[in-house]
């Protein structure tokens, strides 16, 4: 008798070894119809599977979070035969799920071409409407080596004798194709829908390696519904026209050059943007009972060993030999450990408690230069980083001061929606299970205490400790992870910070690490896509341009910028020969929140005629009250 447990733990008893797709008949029509694969004991099989001993069950429809990524492989599969049907002798080698969709490499003289690729996905909706049943097979090692050898598929025919020799060689059928895959895939073609689209070609080389043949990728994606292809189809689209590489350039903000990867050179107005961001977070350290502070950058290895970063976090590090190579140092890749030994001078009591230490803290870490990307990933950075250095009696209001914190700064910024995430231990970590278990518990205490949902992210924690994230959803509603609290008990053992407590011993601080905005540069980036480089007024690098219609009003739009600059305000006056229609399309470019063009009536009457970014209107407003009305405006936000 089998005993099977569903994932409500409740139990259903078959007499005889049984498939997943009868287990949901089992349970009812709707569950069956519904079906996709299973899940034995946790891992993913197809409807298919014969389940032929006690264990733990779970179906799989459109609704589970496997469902997707199920969903994307088998249009990887159709798409292959598609290609294969269209363009005889092409080769396939392997065709795997992204995180945003899927792709098949091909080995094919001829390239294929935006056309073909149209041609491509109307045989994979013909293929989709054929309905055909998809199984799984087990061959022998030779057989399958010997069938792939004779269709000239000499990259399978090559693979198959390296995959492990207890791994069964796993072939899937849909009707006359098939191809060595380990699966598991849906019950027949006609499950994928129609919800998918091919993207483009790129260049590949079997295996990854260049020295390798070179391949055909055709990239794709796939998503259960119409409406959320299209939606991911704008999103793109929008991010494309967000991207902030392109509105850098465009808005004169910053580059990036191959001398120095990984780092940024900031433009004059891209600076403007940068430093506004650091001092609106420098106007709220003070009143939340910050002390700014400011740590080497280049520090001995032996601290860095204490610390646990040498070990835990080595190959992120910049490592130099100093003294002709007597002794080795780091440059920073975070600034925890600096603030500690600034913790760690003079004795501390703990009527002192809490400290606070803040630092924009410059660090650098050796990113692979694939995962460069603008400046939201680079390899020297800014953090507005803070260590909160307090009793565990004092961890909860510190969590909730920081949360109230942390959100009010978000709010300023524009982002009303974010998820809340807490990253649970990872298999290499420093400190022992209990420490990490009260760790755990205090963090998830003060989110419950805050009454913020969030999801536990099992692994994704620090080697020193667990940690709250903030992902913040933008305009398009894609997320970015900034904002983190993270709470260490291990940290503050390994570099011996105490302070004395009520009894009269020495006792171990908790440590709190948070960041808001996080890095900076990638903050500014986040900025700038969320904003499509329409940032708010006041943190606009250039605010008004002033524009004369002709040069014979040059002096008059001097005047203008004079009495906006002497307000406060970021002010040009644009004094090229270019006719008025070419400046304004010039900044509007630039993204310049407000131009005010004057010509012989503005400069007759003291006037500007007012036009806003994506306006199309204009507003006659003398110039006194626009200087009054733009520098009320241009104000950063105090709360």
């Amino acid at each position: 008798m089998l005993s099977l447990t569903l994932p409500d733990q409740s139990t259903r008893q078959f007499a005889a070894p049984v498939t997943g797709l009868a287990v949901a008949e089992s349970i009812g029509a709707g569950l069956a119809r519904a079906a996709l694969a299973i899940k034995i004991n946790g891992q993913l099989r197809d409807l298919a599977a014969v389940i032929d001993q006690d264990c733990q069950i779970e179906i799989i429809t459109a609704k589970s979070p496997d469902a997707l990524a199920l969903l994307r492989h088998d249009a990887a599969h159709i798409m292959a035969e598609a290609v294969q049907e269209l363009f005889p002798g092409t080769q396939v080698t392997f065709g795997p799920v992204t995180p945003t969709g899927f792709y098949y490499d091909f080995a094919r003289d001829i390239p294929f071409t935006d056309a073909d690729l149209v041609t491509i996905e109307k045989r994979m909706h013909e293929i989709v409407e054929r309905g055909i049943a998809i199984h799984r097979e087990e061959w022998p090692r030779d057989q399958a080596i010997k069938y792939f050898a004779e269709r000239g598929e000499k990259f399978k025919a090559e693979w198959i004798p390296q995959i492990p020799g207890h791994e069964a060689i796993s072939i899937y059928r849909q009707g006359n194709w098939l191809d060595l895959c380990r699966g598991p895939h849906l019950p027949s073609t006609a499950r994928l829908g129609h919800a998918f689209k091919l993207l483009k070609v790129s260049g590949a080389y079997w295996r990854g390696d260049a020295k390798n043949a070179q391949l055909q990728r055709i990239t794709g994606t796939a998503f259960h519904t119409q409406a959320e292809l299209d939606q991911w189809l704008f999103q793109q689209a929008e991010a494309e026209k967000r991207d902030h590489r392109k509105l850098g350039r465009e808005m004169d903000l910053f580059h990036v050059q191959e001398e120095a990867a990984g780092q940024v050179f900031w433009h004059p107005k891209g600076w403007v943007v940068y430093r506004l961001l650091e001092n609106l977070i420098r106007t709220r350290l003070g009143p939340a009972g910050y002390d700014e502070v400011k740590t080497p950058q280049l520090i001995d290895q032996s601290l860095f060993v204490a610390s646990g970063h040498w070990d835990f976090y080595g190959d992120g590090m910049y490592k130099i030999d100093l003294d002709g190579g007597e002794r080795r140092a780091g440059i920073k890749p975070m600034n925890c450990p600096g603030h500690v030994q600034i913790f760690r001078q003079g004795l501390k009591s703990y009527r002192d408690l809490p400290i606070r230490y803040a630092e924009f803290g410059a660090c650098h870490r050796n990113e692979p230069s694939g995962a460069l990307h603008g400046i939201m990933r680079v390899r020297a950075f800014t953090q507005d980083d803070a260590h909160i250095f307090c009793t565990e009696a004092q961890i909860f209001s510190e969590c909730r001061d920081y949360i109230q914190l942390q959100l009010g700064v978000y709010r300023t910024l524009g982002f009303e929606q974010y998820q809340v995430k807490l990253a649970l231990r990872p298999d290499v970590r420093a400190g022992s299970d209990a420490v990490w278990d009260r760790a755990e518990d205090g963090l998830r205490r003060a989110l419950r205490d805050a009454g913020l949902a969030f999801e536990e992210l099992p692994g994704e924690g620090a080697f020193y400790g667990p940690k709250i994230e903030f992902h913040l959803l933008d305009a398009i509603g894609r997320t970015w992870q900034c904002g983190t609290l993270q709470l260490d008990f291990v940290l503050p053992e390994r570099l011996d910070a105490s302070y004395i407590g009520e009894d009269g011993g020495r006792h171990r601080p908790v440590m709190l690490h948070r960041a808001i905005l996080g890095s900076l540069e990638r903050f500014v980036g986040i900025m700038i896509e969320h904003y499509a480089g329409k940032l708010p007024f006041w943190l606009a690098p250039l605010q008004v341009v002033v524009a004369p219609i002709t040069n014979n009003f040059d002096d008059y739009g001097r005047e203008v910028t004079a009495a906006l600059r002497q307000a406060g305000l970021r002010a040009e006056c644009d004094v090229r020969h270019e006719k008025i229609n070419v400046k304004i399309r010039d900044h509007s470019l630039a993204k310049v929140p407000v131009i005010l063009a004057v010509g012989a009536r503005e400069a007759e009457s003291r006037l500007v005629a007012m036009r806003r970014l994506g306006s199309e209107g204009q507003t006659i407003l003398s110039l006194a009250d626009v200087v009054n009305q733009l520098s009320v405006e241009g104000k950063m936000p105090i709360g």
